[in-house]
């Protein structure tokens, strides 16, 4: 029976609240463009603050947790497995699905008109964020 470990447990808690505040940060940025400048940019373009930001932004908070969950509970289970071929490869495995399943979401991020493309993105690199972030303040800290 595969019982899942506290570490992953909070790690991924971590990483979820580390990625809702970027998510957050990422919105009001938006807003905030979307409120500063002109609607009339150049080349017709002008920074959106509507329901397709919003969208791409929860969807891709999720896909990033779920990144980041997957690959924690592929650690969780590699670390029982004695032959190390065997570890590398299902850890190989994992990153390629992995890869997969974050390209189709920026290819539907790109390709279906309800979602903002930027705002389905940037959350894919807030985890990578927060974990450097949480190094350096723990660092800080003396450990």
């Amino acid at each position: 029976m595969f019982k899942l470990q506290d570490a992953v447990k909070k790690e991924t808690r971590n990483i979820a609240i580390g990625t809702g505040i970027g998510v957050l940060i990422m919105f009001a940025i938006f807003f905030v463009l979307h409120m500063v400048l002109p609607q009339d940019l150049p080349f017709g373009y002008s920074v959106p603050f509507d329901y397709k930001v919003i969208l791409a932004g929860i969807i891709g908070f999720f896909v990033a947790v779920g990144n980041f969950f997957w690959m924690a509970i592929t650690v969780q289970k590699v670390t029982s497995i004695e032959d190390e071929q065997q570890a590398r490869q299902t850890m190989g495995v994992s990153l390629r699905y992995r890869t997969m399943m974050q390209l189709l979401w920026v290819i539907l991020a790109i390709v279906v008109p309800v979602f903002n493309l930027v705002a389905g993105i940037v959350p894919l690199f807030i985890p990578s964020i927060t974990i450097k972030l949480r190094g350096i303040m723990s660092a800080g800290k003396g450990g």
